[in-house]
């Protein structure tokens, strides 16, 4: 037995061991009154904080009993819906006027969005020789993991790394805001250098350009984008940015903030919460969702057969044999997700100028058919809609971006909401966020190791 078929063989033993003694019986949950995942029964999320960044909202009273209704979400107590339906209006980019209302609780003047807009500017930029000593030195196909070692490293750079003064936080905030799209764009660039033996580019952002602009220029070799492309990826960006203090990454935040540590560690933290599957990586689980179903499928534009293939996901026949359809469904929302309903408006304007048409009717059909079967097959004890994921990454894939930037976007807009809540904790909050586990383990007595089998 070679040595390397030794150490595998040692590894899966150990892991049994680990599978066998860590075992929880479930019934113990119940009975000691523990939520899995902080949520109830119901599966609505145990109360941990209070924000004023945003607010979720999926159910109404009605004679004193909760009911499920159309899913809202606010920016400080402004819907949405209501602020792109502004931006978009005006013809303008809305990710840094929404950037401004999360950071500082209101909606920029003219003037205010103006000097808010240089200072971004003005943050676009790296020290010298980073991309070189950085982000090029062992670059992998894992950008999250290659965004997260480049903001450790930024730390280096800081004469006030662990200050946490508000205004020094707000300065890292407003920089790691600013330059999150370049990393993760330059990350792609070298990843795709080194490995894929690609042609290497480093377009340097411009001053008067907006954050989704700028990605979109760094992106391409020729610099060249549409407007609307440019308009559904700023978009995209708005309705990534933020979503509650219960989500994985932000409720992150907040637990690494309470301990006082750094911006550039609470960031780092966020982003390896999000790079999980069950968080920042659900789009990409739908694109490998309907690629599967294309190959398996003989008629797309048959609804019986696709709602065949659904129902198989739901019985664990198709894909991954995980018995989900990806991008349905949500922590909060039921009847539907207000982030998808936005965001298909224009997703079909996208499909119409890409030669795409098809899938748009491919993905509006699931959509449609999707919670019906699910009603169907399942017990559930809300409604289920498709969620902002189901959409985002066919939009990335139609903008061009790389599979391997998609969970990337989501952090480059997400950090937004980050920084406000990392704020938010470090004024409101003294104490370090602890909570307590119920020990359910055996008392066992120590054998002395001569006595041992």
């Amino acid at each position: 037995m070679s040595i390397q078929t030794e150490m595998k063989q040692i590894y899966h033993d150990l892991a049994e061991t680990c599978e066998n003694n860590l075992q929880i019986d479930k019934e113990l949950y119940t009975t000691h009154k523990v939520y899995r995942g902080l949520r109830d029964l119901n599966g609505v999320g145990v109360i941990a904080g209070l924000t004023k960044i945003s607010t979720v909202t999926a159910t109404k009273e009605v004679d004193g009993k909760r009911i499920p209704c159309d899913g809202k979400l606010f920016y400080r107590g402004i819907d949405v819906e209501d602020l792109c339906q502004g931006f978009l209006k005006e013809n303008r980019m809305g990710f840094e006027e929404a950037t401004y209302l999360l950071l500082f609780g209101s909606l920029p003047t003219p003037e205010q969005l103006a000097t808010f807009n240089k200072l971004l500017a003005k943050n676009r930029t790296l020290p010298k020789n980073f991309v070189r000593d950085v982000i090029m030195k062992a670059s992998n196909k894992d950008m999250m993991n290659t965004l997260s070692r480049g903001i450790l490293t930024l730390a280096s750079y800081d004469r006030y790394a662990d200050n946490t003064d508000i205004e020094n936080v707000l300065r890292q905030s407003i920089m790691l805001i600013s330059v999150i799209p370049m990393l993760a764009v330059y990350s792609y660039h070298s990843y795709n250098h080194y490995h894929n033996n690609r042609s290497l580019y480093i377009h340097r952002p411009k001053e008067n350009l907006s954050t989704a602009e700028n990605i979109l220029r760094m992106l391409r070799a020729d610099k060249q984008y549409t407007p609307l492309e440019a308009k559904i990826l700023d978009l995209a960006l708005v309705l990534h940015m933020e979503h509650g203090g219960g989500n994985n990454s932000t409720f992150t935040t907040h637990v690494v903030s309470s301990s006082g540590t750094d911006t550039y560690s609470a960031i780092a933290a966020a982003l390896c919460s999000l790079k999980g599957p069950k968080h920042g990586g659900a789009n990409i689980k739908v694109m490998e969702m309907f690629a599967n179903m294309k190959r398996n499928v003989s008629n797309l534009k048959d609804e019986g057969q696709v709602a065949d293939y659904l129902r198989k996901l739901l019985h664990k026949e198709a894909f991954d044999h995980k018995g989900l359809i990806y991008g349905l469904g949500h922590a909060v929302y039921s009847i539907s997700d207000p982030r998808a309903v936005i965001f298909k408006k224009f997703v079909q304007q996208l499909a119409a100028e890409k030669g795409r048409m098809n899938d748009y009717r491919l993905y509006d059909m699931v959509d449609r058919l999707a919670p019906q079967i699910i009603a169907e097959e399942r017990k559930i004890y809300k409604g289920v809609s498709v969620n902002v994921d189901f959409y985002s990454g066919f939009v990335y894939s139609m903008l061009g971006l790389p599979v391997e930037l998609y969970t990337p976007m989501f952090a480059a807009a997400r950090v937004v909401g980050w920084s406000a809540h990392r704020m938010e904790e470090l004024i409101n909050q003294d104490k370090i966020i602890r909570p307590s586990y119920v020990s359910v383990s055996e008392p066992q007595e120590y054998i002395p190791l001569h006595e041992r089998s």
